[in-house]
């Protein structure tokens, strides 16, 4: 992923007023409203799918980790440091006069946390403490219970008060006595449980800590580690926020990419993503060098990924440290083996067995069964880092020496280079690419049949329509949100994926998620607020290409453009599958669609969905108003006496006929999963 502009905010009066080109290519052809495209869908020569198609990258970039897909509540809730980011008490705020500030103790709460914040009064009487604001603000909700801790050191006899309250009003929500067992001699965690009598109207509410500075034996105390949960998806400790997972669940994801992305190279290879410092108790994690301009706190660790994937049902794409960091580092090769070594040992602790090393590690972390992991990547963007240095050493030594030891110790796994065929790299077998494509719709489109002739594996591991037609490209801004025509572009690319999907492991949209009050990347699936969630234009194409998952693609005759296709069956569910998307039609026509399934029987009846979009291709699902442009049409048409079914697709639409449509999320993702 290339860097982009820092908290760049585009209005919407920015917005570059194009129309859609038409697409000059030999795609292109010419209909007329009387004359139906007519494709007719063999029986049999086709090729099986790998089953997994559609998925998502995730990296903590535009605040999806920290203060977004990880519920915690609490910002900058342990004091951490790294090797660019020091401590600070952002997030912070006295109560009644409390002077704030961080000690470095000679005892710490761990051998990581070394900071902590240390609150002291300034009377002898009163209540005295501290608020912290959370991520740009905390949702509260009636009867949702909260679970809370802190840890304290010095003596205090008497209760601490934890509470939810508005920050414009000081109104209180909810609140908790919590009895006093600190000690001057050691650290104490304090437990609590948080459940709030009414809903705030609003995020703009605060976390309140506080005490009474009479029971404070020295006029102070020591805090730290302070963290807050709400409820949180399947109930998982250390867990997602619900409202972001199911809005990920619903796109029926069965490919993961982890842990990015930037985030895993790091910014140097002092501070590259050590997988080992985001396991087990939080006190024992350090702070990371976040990669997107903040500190992280690796709360949302490998465990916790691994979690992720096991409750929507995904399977990993699992990236590897190779020994590449993002201002071009590049570890010599008489020095990569320990790289190597790492490597094997984080596939261990994923899928090894419970007596194994690392496999033991994970089991007393609480899942002794071992993981599904078929695919690992090595590097990523290993051509765009330091290149050309970084790319040269990856293709001479850095890939060759990951994949033979790979392969060697887990023959099964396909191996991933994170390169791809058109980054100019004969990928040695049995290894395969991964292909980046971050572009306006028309190229997009232009791309339809990219892969058609390469038979090296690929995964599409990170892509989105990002600029629109005729700008300034990468010499400008990305488009604000993601926009209707964008989206119909990333659907022509997809159907061309799913059209060799023998061969391409799966297709991830990236960055998936963006917190609106601090982001570096303006185009996402999904944008979010401490309070909402807004699903893009592109979320529904996603959604419904995904929903719909092909075991065999079927030969088809029909040329494409203005209409592109694929088209199969499910031999799970018996179902055949058409899917659709039309992009620039002449004159903006409708398409006409005659379509005959070999073998069908006359009378068969299928499920069409249709989306469209607004009449301005630029249109977006604004999280400023929360409306959805994005209309769905569902209807059940049935085959004409000669089998073919008859139907009509408007310009900028995208569409799946399915003869037997999935009844529920879950079977659907058992559909989607290999083997």
């Amino acid at each position: 992923m290339r860097a982009a502009d820092s908290n760049t905010s585009i209005s919407s009066a920015g917005m570059v007023s194009l129309k859609l080109s038409a697409l000059a290519s030999t795609f292109a052809c010419v209909i007329s409203l009387a004359a139906a495209i007519d494709i007719s869908v063999k029986s049999t020569g086709g090729n099986a799918t790998n089953g997994h198609q559609y998925g998502f990258l995730h990296e903590d970039i535009n605040n999806s980790g920290d203060g977004g897909l990880y519920a915690e509540l609490i910002r900058n809730r342990a004091f951490q440091i790294s090797e660019r980011f020091p401590a600070t008490l952002d997030g912070w705020h006295p109560v009644n006069g409390a002077e704030l500030s961080l000690k470095n103790l000679s005892i710490p709460l761990s051998n990581v946390l070394v900071t902590s914040m240390n609150v002291a009064t300034t009377k002898k009487q009163g209540v005295v403490g501290v608020r912290n604001d959370g991520y740009w603000g905390i949702n509260v909700k009636t009867n949702n219970k909260y679970t809370g801790s802190f840890w304290v050191r010095g003596r205090y006899s008497g209760q601490f008060t934890a509470s939810l309250q508005s920050i414009t009003t000081n109104q209180t929500f909810g609140s908790v006595k919590v009895e006093s067992q600190s000690s001057p001699d050691q650290w104490i965690e304090h437990i609590f449980e948080l459940m709030p009598l009414k809903d705030a109207p609003n995020s703009n509410n605060t976390f309140v800590l506080t005490f009474d500075a009479s029971g404070a034996e020295k006029g102070s105390l020591d805090f730290n580690l302070i963290s807050l949960f709400p409820p949180t998806y399947r109930g998982r400790k250390n867990g997602m926020r619900i409202d972001l997972a199911e809005a990920l669940e619903q796109i029926h994801p069965t490919l993961f990419r982890i842990p990015g992305g930037n985030m895993l190279e790091g910014l140097t290879n002092r501070t590259w993503w050590d997988w080992k410092d985001t396991l087990g108790p939080l006190k024992d994690r350090p702070g990371f060098t976040g990669v997107w301009g903040y500190q992280q706190t690796n709360g949302l660790g490998l465990m916790e990924y691994l979690q992720f994937a096991e409750d929507l049902g995904m399977d990993v794409v699992l990236a590897v440290y190779d020994g590449l960091s993002l201002n071009g580092d590049v570890t010599p090769q008489d020095q990569l083996q320990r790289f190597v070594d790492d490597a094997l040992d984080q596939i261990e602790f994923v899928r090894g067995p419970a007596d194994s090393k690392w496999g033991s590690v994970r089991a007393k972390l609480g899942h002794p069964e071992p993981w599904r992991l078929d695919y690992v990547e090595v590097g990523n963007e290993d051509w765009l880092s330091g290149a050309p240095k970084g790319w040269d050493t990856f293709k001479q030594y850095r890939f060759p020496m990951f994949l033979s030891a790979i392969n060697e110790a887990y023959p099964d796994i396909q191996v991933i280079s994170s390169g791809s065929y058109y980054d100019g790299y004969n990928i040695p077998k049995p290894a395969g690419g991964d292909y980046h494509v971050y572009a306006t719709p028309d190229t997009l489109v232009s791309e339809f049949n990219k892969f058609d002739n390469i038979t090296t594996p690929h995964l599409i591991g990170e892509m989105a329509a990002i600029h629109p037609n005729g700008g300034t490209g990468w010499d400008g801004p990305q488009q604000p949100f993601p926009w209707w025509g964008g989206a119909v572009g990333e659907a022509v690319s997809l159907i061309g994926y799913e059209r060799n999907a023998d061969r391409i492991i799966g297709a991830a949209y990236a960055p998936i998620i963006r917190n609106l009050n601090r982001w570096q990347w303006a185009i996402t699936m999904i944008q979010f607020t401490a309070d909402t969630v807004t699903r893009s234009t592109s979320w529904y194409v996603w959604e419904l290409m995904a929903a719909h998952p092909l075991t065999e693609t079927l030969p088809a005759s029909s040329n494409f453009g203005p209409l592109y296709y694929v088209a199969g069956r499910n031999d799970k569910t018996g179902g055949h599958i058409f899917k659709a998307a039309v992009y620039n039609s002449t004159d903006g026509a409708d398409v006409p669609v005659e379509l005959t399934f070999e073998g069908a029987k006359a009378g068969i009846t299928g499920e069409l969905t249709i989306l469209t979009g607004p009449n301005n291709p630029y249109g977006i699902n604004d999280p400023r108003t929360g409306v959805n442009v994005v209309k769905t049409s569902k209807t059940t048409i049935r085959a004409a006496k000669n089998g073919s079914f008859q139907f009509t697709l408007p310009n900028l639409s995208v569409a799946v006929l399915d003869t037997a449509p999935p009844k529920s999320r879950r079977r659907n993702r058992d559909v989607n999963r290999k083997g």
